[in-house]
C-alpha cells in the first residue's frame, strides 16, 4: 500500500480538522490515494462521541486561563488531551480498497455464497483497522526500546505492568470511518507534559494512568526527537530513498508497520495545506 506522508509540525485543530475534511472528500472521488498527517497541537481537548463531560476535571475557568479550548469530534472514545510534545496521527484511508483480503478467503463481512458489492468487495473492519493501528504503535514503541501492549477492551497502547505498578496508556486511538474513509486516528505521547493529563479523566479510564516514551525509555535508547519518532521503522533492514519532486512539508519513503509503505505525493490544492507548508 503506497501512502502519501506530510509531516506538518504544530498546526492549530481547526486548520487540522478541515484539513482533514477536504482529504476525506478527495479520497471518496478517488482524486488521491491514502493520506497520513502527522503532526503536533496547541494544548487543547477533543471530546469523542462517546465522551462525558464530567470527565473534564478542570473547570472552565481553568482552562481558560490556561489558553485550552475543548472541541466536540465525531471520532469513537471520550476525553483526551492534546499537546506540544505528542505525536498527532491523522491517516486518511479507503478502507475498501486498501487492505485486500488473501488470496483464496472470503473478504471481512462477507457472508457465504453471497455475492452483492458491499460483501464481494475486500475492506477492512472498523475493529480490524484499530488493531492495525495499534500494532503500528507497538512496533514503533518497540524500536526504541519500550515494550508495550494491548490491553483487552481497553482501546489503544499501553505499558507492560510490573509487580509495582499497573500498565499505563501510552497512545490514545478514536477513529472515524465513513463510506469507508477513516480520519482522525492516534496520540503518541513522546514528551508530553503528562501533569496536563490531570485536567480530566484521560479517555474516561480513572484506574489508569498516562505515560510517555520519555518516561518510558531506558538507556542506551535515548529519548527520539518529534521528527525522528515520525519517521521511525518498525522493519529493521527497510530500505530508504527520497522521494522525487518532494512539495515542502513532505518526508521520504518508509514504512510504519508490515501493512503502510510511505511515498511521496503530487501536493494537495488547498488553503490550509499552504498555510501549513
Amino acid at each position: 500500500m503506497l501512502l502519501s506522508f506530510l509531516q506538518l509540525g504544530q498546526v492549530d485543530y481547526p486548520t487540522a480538522l478541515e484539513l482533514q475534511q477536504m482529504l476525506v472528500q478527495l479520497r471518496k472521488q478517488q482524486r488521491i490515494g491514502d493520506t497520513l498527517l502527522l503532526l503536533e497541537h496547541e494544548p487543547l481537548l477533543t471530546l469523542g462521541r462517546n465522551s462525558h463531560r464530567e470527565n473534564i476535571i478542570a473547570t472552565d475557568e481553568a482552562l481558560a486561563e490556561r489558553g485550552i479550548t475543548i472541541y466536540e469530534t465525531n471520532r469513537g472514545g471520550d476525553v483526551t488531551f492534546h499537546g506540544p510534545g505528542q505525536l498527532i496521527g491523522y491517516p486518511v484511508l479507503d478502507l475498501r480498497s486498501t487492505f485486500a483480503a488473501h488470496p483464496g478467503s472470503a473478504p471481512l463481512g462477507a457472508r457465504a455464497g453471497s455475492a452483492s458489492p458491499e460483501t464481494t468487495q475486500p475492506r477492512l473492519g472498523a475493529v480490524d483497522y484499530v488493531r492495525r493501528l495499534e500494532e503500528a504503535i507497538i512496533r514503533t514503541c518497540g524500536e526504541f526500546g519500550v515494550p508495550t501492549q494491548r490491553v483487552p477492551g481497553r482501546t489503544g497502547v499501553w505499558t507492560i505492568p510490573t509487580a509495582a505498578q499497573p500498565e499505563k496508556k501510552l497512545c490514545a486511538i478514536g477513529v472515524h470511518i465513513s463510506a469507508g474513509i477513516t480520519s482522525h486516528g492516534f496520540a503518541l505521547n513522546l514528551t508530553t507534559d503528562l501533569a496536563d493529563f490531570d485536567l480530566i479523566v484521560p479517555c474516561g479510564i480513572a484506574d489508569r494512568g498516562v505515560t510517555s516514551l520519555a518516561a518510558e525509555i531506558r538507556p542506551p535508547h535515548t529519548v527520539p526527537t518529534m521528527e525522528a519518532l515520525g519517521h521511525a521503522n518498525p522493519r529493521a533492514g527497510l530500505p530508504r530513498r527520497p522521494a522525487r519532486n518532494q512539495p515542502r512539508g513532505l518526508t521520504g519513503l518508509h514504512e510504519k508497520s508490515a501493512e503502510l509503505c510511505i511515498t511521496s505525493c503530487s501536493g494537495i490544492p488547498s488553503p490550509a495545506l499552504r498555510r501549513m507548508t
